[in-house]
């Protein structure tokens, strides 16, 4: 199992900013074999990244025929800050914890309120359960 090692300077770092950035891009492989990026909101429980999306979209297809994923931060711009998960992903039908929903809800409220989306609003649009667990952590600041 992947622990996130927060004795070393670059896994804080990575701890740190793995609470405050907002959009993580999941990568995804398509059918055809190509690449599939999108930006996504998460939230990390120590253990694995909490997705949510809409129904139908590609990314799910793509997850179930191929649990192979990466996650990146965006990175500083000039080329620094990089840090990249790969790992598998599935379709959570067990839903987040308690424990998750309030960490996402915390996390995204401003800009949900943004969007001018309330929370349950966002739950009902979003409302399939994307599960990342990591396997390998790449990446230097």
């Amino acid at each position: 199992m992947f622990r996130l090692d927060t004795t070393t300077t670059f896994g804080t770092h990575v701890a740190k900013r793995l609470e405050y950035d907002t959009i993580i891009w999941l990568v995804t492989v398509g059918s055809d074999g190509t690449p599939q990026p999108s930006p996504v909101w998460f939230v990390w429980n120590g253990e694995s990244f909490l997705i949510y999306s809409e129904p139908g979209k590609p990314k799910l297809h793509n997850i179930i025929m191929n649990p192979h994923v990466a996650l990146h931060l965006e990175s500083d711009g000039q080329g620094g800050d990089i840090v990249v998960f790969t790992g598998r992903a599935w379709i959570d039908a067990k839903g987040p914890t308690d424990e998750e929903e309030r960490a996402y809800r915390s996390k995204y409220a401003e800009s949900l309120e943004r969007l001018g989306m309330s929370y349950d609003e966002m739950r009902r649009s979003y409302s399939v359960v994307i599960r990342v667990t990591p396997e390998r952590l790449r990446g230097w600041n």
